[in-house]
C-alpha cells in the first residue's frame, strides 16, 4: 500500500505521467527539478507567464506581492500564493491549491487542491489530491544523524538511498496542527492525523493516527 499507484490518483496532477514511471513515489524526488524544467518549457504561453527564468505561473493564479518564488517552479491555475510564502524551487503546485502565509516549499509536488495554508514547511515530499496540512505542521526531511532514510512499513524496512526525504501523503490525507512528520513518513489515502503528533513510518489508508501513536481504522469508530 505504499506504492505510487496505491497512494495517488494520478489524474489529479500535471506530473501524472512522470510519477507513473516510479514504483515508489519517493523515487521521483531526485528528478523533480528536471521534470519541472522540461514540462515548464512545454506550457502554453497563452495560459502561463514565465515571470523569470524557469518560473511559470498560470494567469488565473493569485500571488501576493510579498511571496518569493524561486526556480524551477510551476504554479497551476486558480492557486493562491499568500503573504510571505517562500517557494525555494524545484516545485510543482497543482490546480486550486493554497500556499499560505510563511509556508516554505522545496523540492515537492503538490497535487490539485492541496492546502498548506499556515506556516508549514514541506520539503522533499509529495502531497496527494486534496491533502491538507494544519497550521504549523511540517515535514522533517533530514535525519538527525544525516544517514539515508528508510521507510518502515511495520513488516519491513525499505532503504531509499535518500538523505533528504520528508513525507508522502496520499489523497485526502488530513494532518493536524503542529504535527511533525519525520523523515520517510508515508500516510495512506483518506487518513487523519491528530494535532501535536510525531509520526514516523507508515500509516495505512482509512486510518486515524491518535495521541500516543495509536492507529485505529476509521470503520471501527
Amino acid at each position: 500500500m505504499i506504492k505510487t499507484k496505491n497512494l495517488f490518483d494520478l489524474s489529479h496532477t500535471q506530473a501524472g505521467g512522470y510519477l507513473s514511471g516510479y514504483e515508489y513515489p519517493w523515487q521521483a524526488l531526485k528528478g523533480i527539478k528536471d521534470f519541472v524544467t522540461a514540462y515548464g518549457n512545454e506550457l502554453n504561453k497563452s495560459e502561463y507567464d514565465e515571470i523569470k527564468p524557469c518560473v511559470w505561473i498560470h494567469k488565473s493564479a493569485t500571488v501576493a506581492p510579498t511571496a518569493y518564488i524561486g526556480a524551477h517552479c510551476i504554479i497551476g491555475p486558480e492557486t493562491e500564493i499568500r503573504h510571505c510564502a517562500f517557494i525555494r524551487g524545484y516545485v510543482l503546485v497543482g490546480r486550486g491549491c493554497v500556499i499560505g502565509n510563511s509556508t516554505e516549499l522545496k523540492n515537492v509536488i503538490l497535487f490539485d487542491e492541496v492546502q498548506v495554508p499556515h506556516y508549514n514547511y514541506v520539503g522533499d515530499s509529495i502531497l496527494g489530491y486534496k491533502a491538507h496540512m494544519g497550521a504549523g505542521s511540517i515535514t522533517s526531511n533530514v535525519k538527525s544523524d544525516r544517514t539515508s532514510v528508510t521507510v518502515n512499513t511495520g513488516c519491513e524496512k525499505i532503504g531509499t538511498g535518500l538523505k533528504k526525504f520528508g513525507a508522502m501523503l496520499g489523497d485526502y490525507v488530513e494532518i493536524g496542527c503542529n504535527t511533525v512528520l519525520n523523515p520517510g513518513t508515508v500516510i495512506g489515502k483518506n487518513s487523519n492525523v491528530y494535532p501535536l503528533s510525531c509520526v514516523r513510518g507508515f500509516v495505512a489508508g482509512n486510518s486515524i493516527y491518535k495521541t500516543g501513536g495509536i492507529i485505529v481504522p476509521k470503520q471501527n469508530l
